[in-house]
């Protein structure tokens, strides 16, 4: 390599390609290769006679500090929202009251809610009675009568 000299703007071009391979490639990291890249154009603007062993020894400790770096970066926490259960429809269940499309029997059976038809556990009951969804596993839904009913 002793024919080639490597000068400010070639450090700076990888860089940009660094950047566009992270836009391609979100999350992969190369934007920190390509920052690192870049302050090695802009050292060699100051320093333009540096060989191009210290200019990848450079390129090298700045990629691990920008990597260490981006590590204290604060990450975007996922907000609060008005649809907490969006998307996790067993969830949204509990507490509805449902009716037994079929009895519980030996602790499983169907019940109604809209236009589906949803697998309950429970104590077993018969069809028809009204039911109370206490918690959701799954698919399966945990439900108590919510009525007193006389057996």
């Amino acid at each position: 390599m002793d024919g080639v000299k490597l000068v400010f703007w070639h450090w700076w071009a990888l860089g940009l390609v660094l950047a566009a391979v992270e836009v391609a490639a979100p999350g992969a990291s190369f934007l920190w290769l390509g920052l690192a890249a870049g302050l090695v154009g802009t050292v060699l603007l100051v320093f333009p006679d540096l060989t191009w062993q210290v200019q990848f020894a450079l390129f090298a400790l700045l990629s691990l500090g920008a990597f260490a770096a981006s590590r204290f970066l604060p990450r975007p926490q996922p907000g609060d929202t008005d649809e907490p259960y969006l998307n996790r429809r067993a969830e949204q269940m509990v507490g509805r009251v449902l009716v037994l499309e079929s009895p519980i029997v030996n602790g499983r059976g169907r019940a109604v809610a809209g236009d589906s038809l949803w697998t309950v556990t429970g104590r077993d009951l018969p069809a028809g009675v009204p039911v109370r969804v206490i918690r959701a596993d799954g698919a399966l839904l945990h439900v108590e009568p919510s009525e007193m009913v006389s057996a």
